[in-house]
């Protein structure tokens, strides 16, 4: 027996899907169109109708406080939405779930368009966060269940592009729809968005959950599930990772525009510029990452030196905050801070679900609540230092990045090279030569 029809006969995941019929997965750029697609639920549904809320608020006669509780509502809708949908789709398939929160999203952003009162559109933004979630977990599920390892975290490089633009593009698009029409009107444009990716989810997009892959859906055996991830260090480790990631974004799009502009007396242009470069910066290193992974470097390799390198821009970054120093020496550290995300958040999520691949949804759900909950934490933090000064935001990112090195390089990289891992790379090495050769199987 060669040695690849050995490591085939080795590897129970080549095993227990030879003899079942296949077809090809889609090709890998309609792919991750499509999951790019899913991925972008979050962000636009957050930021689009941002530019709108004052006009919102004046037309429903609601305070500003009010306003924002259409806010929080789709923050906690996409958050719970996530612990739902994931543990159901490792029970039931992908497919299902993704089709039934989308129909939901569609609806809920209907009703948001007729709603007039501000607590009924709370109500119903909480329900589009609901919606959306199914479409954020089963993106990062689906994308498991047929790459691991190396392949995985290109693959979640390349959704880079969307988790990086689309923040920043989302409150643009907003913009520019309210030149042409009211605030409803942003969300017939998300119903539209909607739509047009229950259409293509239903026609293009196939069952990647194999039936032997699934587990049984229960309340207490979603809640073991639970405990059971949140028990293994690597998962930990990097689903925390992920999450102190995020707060520096956090506290870097809630503070920025305060620095820049209020501190430094940047101009909305140039605030819009910088604010643009740096999503530049953190698409560009995303794909890097996906080109560099696995060829120069490994994924604890990459990961190890992108947090090492947000560490030193975070000190940097409160250095500059604490002597004042002239605005070039921010914008330098914040680049550096900001894109090293590009490196961060593919390769802590593709280490946090690389040996999870049968609960892959409930990780998945554990690791995005994570981002939305740790993350979250850091705008008031930079709030509550007030806006006459770079050193609140400084701070808060100096510190966050720091945690998320300690806490990877004491529990992410620990079980990052431990046997599961390796384990798992193994298999991918084994299957590099398959993979050229043939797409991901996928259920009929």
């Amino acid at each position: 027996m060669s040695p690849a029809q050995q490591a085939s006969h080795d590897d129970p995941e080549t095993n227990r899907t030879a003899d079942r019929p296949r077809r090809k997965a889609p090709s890998k750029v309609r792919f991750a169109l499509i999951l790019g697609g899913l991925t972008a639920f979050g962000p636009l549904s957050i930021d689009m109708y941002l530019p709108a809320l004052p006009a919102l608020s004046s037309e429903l006669g609601a305070s500003a406080a009010q306003s924002q509780l259409t806010l929080t509502a789709v923050l906690l809708g996409l958050a719970l939405g996530q612990l739902v949908a994931g543990p159901i789709s490792d029970s039931v398939g992908r497919r299902r779930p993704l089709l039934i929160g989308l129909a939901v999203y569609i609806t809920a952003s209907v009703l948001c368009a007729l709603s007039g009162s501000v607590y009924a559109l709370a109500a119903l933004r909480g329900l589009q966060g609901l919606g959306a979630a199914a479409g954020v977990v089963i993106a990062r599920a689906t994308v498991r269940d047929l790459y691991s390892g190396r392949e995985a975290a290109r693959f979640f490089s390349s959704l880079m592009l969307v988790t990086g633009l689309a923040p920043i593009l989302a409150p643009v698009i907003g913009g520019q729809i309210l030149t042409h029409t009211t605030w409803r009107g942003v969300f017939v444009v998300l119903t539209g968005f909607g739509t047009l990716l229950l259409l293509v989810s239903a026609f293009l997009l196939p069952e990647t959950k194999r039936q032997e892959w699934r587990q049984p859906a229960h309340l207490g055996s979603t809640f073991r599930t639970f405990g059971t991830l949140l028990a293994r260090r690597s998962f930990l480790g990097n689903a925390l990772t992920a999450g102190l990631g995020m707060s520096a974004m956090f506290a870097y799009i809630s503070g920025s525009s305060f620095v820049l502009q209020g501190v430094y007396g940047m101009s909305p242009q140039m605030f819009s510029l910088a604010f643009g470069a740096n999503a530049v910066g953190i698409v560009l290193a995303g794909q890097i990452n996906a080109r560099l992974v696995g060829r120069v470097a490994n994924e604890v390799q990459l990961l190890l030196v992108a947090l090492s390198a947000a560490a030193v821009a975070g000190v940097v970054l409160l250095g500059v905050a604490l002597l004042n120093l002239p605005l070039p020496f921010l914008l330098a550290a914040l680049f550096v801070m900001v894109a090293s995300l590009g490196f961060v958040m593919p390769n802590t999520t593709m280490l946090a679900l690389a040996d999870n691949r049968d609960v892959s949804g409930s990780a998945s759900a554990l690791l995005g609540v994570s981002q939305f909950i740790v993350g979250a934490l850091a705008a008031p933090l930079v709030g509550l230092g007030g806006t006459g000064t770079a050193l609140p935001m400084a701070t808060v990112m100096c510190c966050v990045v720091l945690a998320a090195l300690v806490v990877f390089v004491t529990l992410g990289r620990h079980g990052a090279t431990g046997t599961e891992v390796v384990a798992g790379s193994a298999r991918n090495d084994r299957a590099a030569a398959a993979d050229s050769e043939r797409d991901p199987a996928v259920e009929q």
